[in-house]
Protein backbone atom coordinates (compact mmCIF):
# COMPACT_ATOMS: atom_id res chain seq x y z
CA UNK A 1 0.00 0.00 0.00
CA UNK A 2 1.79 3.08 -1.13
CA UNK A 3 0.70 6.61 0.68
CA UNK A 4 0.27 9.68 -1.83
CA UNK A 5 -0.60 12.45 -0.71
CA UNK A 6 -2.45 15.19 -2.95
CA UNK A 7 -2.06 19.10 -2.58
CA UNK A 8 -4.17 21.53 -4.31
CA UNK A 9 -5.66 24.16 -1.88
CA UNK A 10 -8.32 26.15 -3.63
CA UNK A 11 -10.34 27.00 -5.01
CA UNK A 12 -13.27 24.78 -6.03
CA UNK A 13 -12.57 24.43 -9.66
CA UNK A 14 -9.03 23.64 -9.31
CA UNK A 15 -10.00 21.31 -7.01
CA UNK A 16 -12.74 19.79 -9.52
CA UNK A 17 -9.99 20.20 -11.93
CA UNK A 18 -7.92 17.77 -10.29
CA UNK A 19 -10.50 14.39 -9.81
CA UNK A 20 -10.46 13.08 -13.60
CA UNK A 21 -6.39 12.97 -12.73
CA UNK A 22 -7.17 11.00 -9.57
CA UNK A 23 -9.52 8.88 -11.71
CA UNK A 24 -6.90 7.81 -13.68
CA UNK A 25 -4.30 7.13 -11.53
CA UNK A 26 -6.26 4.70 -9.23
CA UNK A 27 -7.11 2.48 -12.00
CA UNK A 28 -3.32 2.50 -12.69
CA UNK A 29 -2.21 2.02 -8.96
CA UNK A 30 -5.58 0.97 -7.27
CA UNK A 31 -3.52 -0.15 -4.01
CA UNK A 32 -2.86 3.28 -3.36
CA UNK A 33 -3.72 4.92 -0.12
CA UNK A 34 -5.03 8.42 -1.39
CA UNK A 35 -4.93 11.46 1.03
CA UNK A 36 -5.76 15.23 -0.02
CA UNK A 37 -4.45 18.61 1.37
CA UNK A 38 -7.33 21.24 0.69
CA UNK A 39 -8.07 24.73 2.27
CA UNK A 40 -10.79 23.93 4.61
CA UNK A 41 -13.55 25.71 2.56
CA UNK A 42 -12.70 23.38 0.17
CA UNK A 43 -11.86 19.96 1.72
CA UNK A 44 -16.01 18.42 0.85
CA UNK A 45 -14.66 19.11 -2.74
CA UNK A 46 -11.74 16.89 -1.72
CA UNK A 47 -13.98 14.34 -0.03
CA UNK A 48 -16.43 13.54 -2.52
CA UNK A 49 -14.07 11.69 -5.17
CA UNK A 50 -14.36 8.09 -3.62
CA UNK A 51 -11.04 7.32 -4.03
CA UNK A 52 -9.59 9.70 -1.44
CA UNK A 53 -9.59 8.53 1.83
CA UNK A 54 -8.06 11.48 4.33
CA UNK A 55 -8.65 15.04 4.07
CA UNK A 56 -6.47 17.40 5.45
CA UNK A 57 -7.96 20.43 5.71
CA UNK A 58 -5.43 23.69 5.38
CA UNK A 59 -6.52 26.92 6.96
CA UNK A 60 -4.16 29.42 5.11
CA UNK A 61 -7.32 32.10 4.26
CA UNK A 62 -8.09 31.84 7.82
CA UNK A 63 -4.25 32.15 9.41
CA UNK A 64 -2.85 34.59 7.42
CA UNK A 65 -5.31 37.47 8.87
CA UNK A 66 -4.57 36.69 12.39
CA UNK A 67 -0.91 35.23 12.33
CA UNK A 68 0.41 36.56 15.07
CA UNK A 69 -2.35 34.51 16.83
CA UNK A 70 -0.91 31.81 19.54
CA UNK A 71 -3.96 29.65 18.03
CA UNK A 72 -3.40 29.94 14.60
CA UNK A 73 0.31 28.87 15.19
CA UNK A 74 -1.13 26.19 17.39
CA UNK A 75 -3.50 24.83 14.72
CA UNK A 76 -0.50 25.03 12.11
CA UNK A 77 1.81 23.04 14.33
CA UNK A 78 -0.88 20.57 15.13
CA UNK A 79 -1.33 20.41 10.89
CA UNK A 80 2.07 19.57 10.45
CA UNK A 81 2.39 17.12 12.97
CA UNK A 82 -0.78 15.46 11.29
CA UNK A 83 0.91 15.35 7.77
CA UNK A 84 4.76 13.96 9.43
CA UNK A 85 2.71 11.16 10.99
CA UNK A 86 2.27 9.78 7.82
CA UNK A 87 5.09 8.37 6.17
CA UNK A 88 4.59 9.44 2.19
CA UNK A 89 5.62 7.55 -0.56
CA UNK A 90 5.16 10.53 -2.98
CA UNK A 91 3.29 14.20 -2.34
CA UNK A 92 2.44 15.83 -5.31
CA UNK A 93 1.32 19.04 -5.88
CA UNK A 94 -0.80 19.66 -8.64
CA UNK A 95 -1.25 23.71 -7.99
CA UNK A 96 2.36 25.19 -8.30
CA UNK A 97 2.33 28.07 -6.24
CA UNK A 98 4.16 28.97 -3.24
CA UNK A 99 1.14 28.75 -1.26
CA UNK A 100 0.75 24.85 -2.04
CA UNK A 101 4.70 24.04 -2.73
CA UNK A 102 5.35 25.17 1.06
CA UNK A 103 3.04 23.04 2.95
CA UNK A 104 3.56 20.34 0.67
CA UNK A 105 7.23 20.21 1.14
CA UNK A 106 6.16 20.19 5.25
CA UNK A 107 4.91 16.93 5.15
CA UNK A 108 7.91 15.60 4.58
CA UNK A 109 7.48 13.05 1.96
CA UNK A 110 9.35 13.28 -1.45
CA UNK A 111 7.73 15.87 -3.48
CA UNK A 112 6.83 16.32 -7.00
CA UNK A 113 5.33 19.16 -9.60
CA UNK A 114 5.54 20.92 -12.52
CA UNK A 115 8.80 22.58 -13.55
CA UNK A 116 10.13 25.66 -13.33
CA UNK A 117 8.72 26.87 -17.27
CA UNK A 118 5.23 25.17 -16.26
CA UNK A 119 3.83 27.40 -13.84
CA UNK A 120 2.95 30.74 -12.96
CA UNK A 121 5.26 31.08 -10.50
CA UNK A 122 8.40 29.52 -10.92
CA UNK A 123 10.11 29.66 -7.54
CA UNK A 124 7.16 27.06 -6.43
CA UNK A 125 9.42 24.14 -8.46
CA UNK A 126 12.50 24.87 -6.24
CA UNK A 127 11.25 22.98 -3.76
CA UNK A 128 10.31 19.93 -5.68
CA UNK A 129 12.45 17.14 -5.32
CA UNK A 130 10.86 15.56 -9.11
CA UNK A 131 9.98 18.35 -11.57
CA UNK A 132 8.00 17.47 -15.03
CA UNK A 133 7.15 19.53 -17.69
CA UNK A 134 3.73 20.22 -18.57
CA UNK A 135 2.31 22.91 -21.53
CA UNK A 136 0.83 26.14 -20.15
CA UNK A 137 -1.45 25.83 -23.02
CA UNK A 138 -2.91 22.97 -22.08
CA UNK A 139 -6.43 23.30 -20.10
CA UNK A 140 -6.29 22.95 -16.55
CA UNK A 141 -7.54 19.22 -16.41
CA UNK A 142 -5.46 18.18 -19.22
CA UNK A 143 -2.30 19.74 -17.09
CA UNK A 144 -3.12 17.85 -14.27
CA UNK A 145 -3.37 14.46 -16.14
CA UNK A 146 -0.18 14.56 -17.58
CA UNK A 147 1.37 16.07 -14.19
CA UNK A 148 -0.01 13.22 -12.74
CA UNK A 149 1.02 10.43 -15.41
CA UNK A 150 4.82 12.12 -15.23
CA UNK A 151 5.23 11.25 -11.91
CA UNK A 152 3.77 7.51 -11.63
CA UNK A 153 4.46 6.44 -15.23
CA UNK A 154 1.66 5.36 -17.11
CA UNK A 155 0.30 7.44 -20.42
CA UNK A 156 -2.92 9.64 -20.65
CA UNK A 157 -5.66 7.89 -22.82
CA UNK A 158 -9.25 8.98 -23.32
CA UNK A 159 -11.69 11.16 -22.46
CA UNK A 160 -11.37 12.53 -18.86
CA UNK A 161 -13.51 10.60 -16.38
CA UNK A 162 -14.44 12.69 -12.84
CA UNK A 163 -15.18 9.61 -11.28
CA UNK A 164 -17.75 11.11 -8.97
CA UNK A 165 -21.77 10.72 -7.88
CA UNK A 166 -24.53 13.00 -7.17
CA UNK A 167 -25.62 11.62 -3.86
CA UNK A 168 -29.52 10.99 -2.62
CA UNK A 169 -32.06 13.95 -4.45
CA UNK A 170 -32.63 16.40 -1.82
CA UNK A 171 -36.14 16.49 -0.29
CA UNK A 172 -36.47 20.23 -0.79
CA UNK A 173 -36.22 20.74 -4.55
CA UNK A 174 -39.58 21.05 -6.68
CA UNK A 175 -41.07 17.77 -7.46
CA UNK A 176 -40.79 17.25 -11.16
CA UNK A 177 -37.64 18.19 -13.46
CA UNK A 178 -36.08 21.04 -12.79
CA UNK A 179 -32.92 23.03 -14.32
CA UNK A 180 -30.50 24.69 -12.02
CA UNK A 181 -29.27 28.36 -13.21
CA UNK A 182 -26.02 29.28 -11.28
CA UNK A 183 -25.86 32.97 -11.70
CA UNK A 184 -23.40 33.63 -8.76
CA UNK A 185 -19.41 34.33 -9.55
CA UNK A 186 -16.37 35.72 -8.20
CA UNK A 187 -16.98 39.36 -10.09
CA UNK A 188 -19.21 41.01 -11.31
CA UNK A 189 -17.19 41.15 -15.09
CA UNK A 190 -18.06 37.46 -15.18
CA UNK A 191 -21.76 38.09 -14.17
CA UNK A 192 -24.91 37.18 -16.95
CA UNK A 193 -27.77 39.72 -16.76
CA UNK A 194 -30.19 39.31 -14.88
CA UNK A 195 -32.81 39.97 -17.25
CA UNK A 196 -31.27 37.05 -19.27
CA UNK A 197 -31.65 34.69 -16.22
CA UNK A 198 -35.61 35.79 -16.18
CA UNK A 199 -35.70 35.52 -19.78
CA UNK A 200 -34.07 31.95 -19.84
CA UNK A 201 -35.91 30.50 -16.96
CA UNK A 202 -39.58 31.99 -18.31
CA UNK A 203 -38.21 30.06 -21.63
CA UNK A 204 -37.50 26.73 -19.88
CA UNK A 205 -40.32 27.03 -18.12
CA UNK A 206 -42.78 27.47 -20.93
CA UNK A 207 -41.05 25.04 -23.45
CA UNK A 208 -39.72 22.34 -21.31
CA UNK A 209 -42.23 22.88 -18.29
CA UNK A 210 -39.13 22.80 -16.15
CA UNK A 211 -39.34 24.34 -11.91
CA UNK A 212 -36.07 27.07 -12.31
CA UNK A 213 -33.76 26.51 -8.85
CA UNK A 214 -31.41 29.82 -8.45
CA UNK A 215 -28.22 28.67 -5.84
CA UNK A 216 -26.46 31.05 -3.85
CA UNK A 217 -23.54 31.34 -1.34
CA UNK A 218 -23.62 34.74 0.40
CA UNK A 219 -26.16 37.66 1.22
CA UNK A 220 -25.22 39.07 -2.25
CA UNK A 221 -26.28 35.92 -4.31
CA UNK A 222 -29.38 35.62 -1.51
CA UNK A 223 -30.91 38.61 -2.47
CA UNK A 224 -30.14 38.26 -6.61
CA UNK A 225 -31.58 34.34 -6.53
CA UNK A 226 -35.32 35.66 -4.65
CA UNK A 227 -35.08 38.76 -7.62
CA UNK A 228 -34.81 36.28 -10.10
CA UNK A 229 -37.31 34.09 -8.36
CA UNK A 230 -39.83 36.60 -7.79
CA UNK A 231 -43.06 37.15 -9.70
CA UNK A 232 -42.37 32.96 -11.08
CA UNK A 233 -44.48 30.08 -9.21
CA UNK A 234 -41.90 27.69 -10.84
CA UNK A 235 -39.08 29.25 -9.68
CA UNK A 236 -36.86 29.74 -6.41
CA UNK A 237 -34.20 30.19 -4.37
CA UNK A 238 -32.58 27.57 -3.14
CA UNK A 239 -31.95 27.35 0.38
CA UNK A 240 -28.49 27.90 1.86
CA UNK A 241 -26.47 24.83 0.56
CA UNK A 242 -23.50 22.72 1.68
CA UNK A 243 -20.74 21.86 -1.28
CA UNK A 244 -22.10 18.05 -0.85
CA UNK A 245 -25.72 19.53 -1.02
CA UNK A 246 -24.76 21.32 -3.66
CA UNK A 247 -23.24 18.06 -5.37
CA UNK A 248 -26.76 16.46 -4.71
CA UNK A 249 -28.86 18.84 -6.35
CA UNK A 250 -26.78 19.67 -9.57
CA UNK A 251 -26.40 15.60 -9.84
CA UNK A 252 -30.59 15.68 -10.30
CA UNK A 253 -30.88 18.60 -12.73
CA UNK A 254 -33.00 18.12 -15.86
CA UNK A 255 -30.26 20.74 -16.81
CA UNK A 256 -27.50 23.30 -15.74
CA UNK A 257 -26.20 26.56 -17.16
CA UNK A 258 -23.87 28.48 -15.48
CA UNK A 259 -21.45 31.27 -15.69
CA UNK A 260 -17.55 30.85 -14.72
CA UNK A 261 -18.09 29.57 -11.00
CA UNK A 262 -17.19 26.67 -9.25
CA UNK A 263 -20.66 25.18 -8.82
CA UNK A 264 -20.39 24.84 -13.27
CA UNK A 265 -17.43 22.81 -12.89
CA UNK A 266 -19.38 20.77 -10.21
CA UNK A 267 -22.05 20.62 -12.34
CA UNK A 268 -19.62 19.16 -15.37
CA UNK A 269 -18.25 16.36 -13.38
CA UNK A 270 -21.44 14.62 -12.68
CA UNK A 271 -22.26 14.79 -16.56
CA UNK A 272 -25.69 16.20 -16.46
CA UNK A 273 -26.74 18.83 -19.31
CA UNK A 274 -24.56 22.08 -18.92
CA UNK A 275 -24.06 25.22 -20.65
CA UNK A 276 -21.39 27.21 -19.02
CA UNK A 277 -21.14 31.24 -20.05
CA UNK A 278 -18.06 32.99 -20.12
CA UNK A 279 -17.97 37.18 -20.45
CA UNK A 280 -14.42 37.80 -18.88
CA UNK A 281 -12.20 34.72 -19.39
CA UNK A 282 -11.14 32.38 -21.85
CA UNK A 283 -12.87 28.71 -21.57
CA UNK A 284 -10.49 27.28 -23.30
CA UNK A 285 -8.07 27.72 -20.09
CA UNK A 286 -10.61 27.74 -17.66
CA UNK A 287 -13.57 26.24 -19.35
CA UNK A 288 -16.05 23.11 -18.51
CA UNK A 289 -14.69 19.91 -20.12
CA UNK A 290 -16.66 20.02 -23.63
CA UNK A 291 -18.77 16.61 -23.65
CA UNK A 292 -22.05 15.02 -25.52
CA UNK A 293 -23.12 16.73 -22.29
CA UNK A 294 -21.45 20.03 -21.21
CA UNK A 295 -20.44 22.90 -23.70
CA UNK A 296 -18.75 26.46 -23.45
CA UNK A 297 -20.33 29.34 -25.02
CA UNK A 298 -18.69 33.51 -25.03
CA UNK A 299 -15.41 34.11 -24.04
CA UNK A 300 -13.50 37.55 -22.72
CA UNK A 301 -15.39 40.54 -23.72
CA UNK A 302 -18.43 38.15 -24.92
CA UNK A 303 -21.95 37.83 -24.21
CA UNK A 304 -23.80 35.01 -25.43
CA UNK A 305 -27.71 35.64 -25.66
CA UNK A 306 -30.71 34.04 -24.52
CA UNK A 307 -30.97 32.46 -27.98
CA UNK A 308 -27.59 30.78 -28.41
CA UNK A 309 -28.24 29.24 -24.61
CA UNK A 310 -31.15 27.84 -25.47
CA UNK A 311 -29.95 26.18 -28.48
CA UNK A 312 -26.96 25.25 -27.13
CA UNK A 313 -28.73 23.69 -24.37
CA UNK A 314 -31.04 21.57 -26.42
CA UNK A 315 -28.26 19.81 -28.41
CA UNK A 316 -27.02 18.49 -25.30
CA UNK A 317 -27.21 15.19 -24.90
CA UNK A 318 -29.87 13.66 -21.97
CA UNK A 319 -31.79 17.31 -21.96
CA UNK A 320 -35.11 16.29 -23.70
Amino acid sequence: MMNVLIVRTSSMGDLIHTWPAITELVKHYPNLRLSWLAEENFADIARLHPAVQTVFPFAWRRWRKQICSPSTWREMRQLKQALQSVQWDLVIDSQGLLKSAIPARLSGGPLAGYDWQSVREPLASLLYNKRFRVSRQQSAVERNRALFSSAFGYAVQGSPVFGILPGERPAWLPAGRYVMLLHATSRASKEWPESCWQALAQRLQQQYGLAVVYPWGNETERQRAERLASGADYAMAAPRLTLEQAAAALGHAAAVVGVDTGLSHLANALDVPLVALYTDTDPALTGVCETDYAINLGGIGQMPTVDEVMQALISRRGFQ
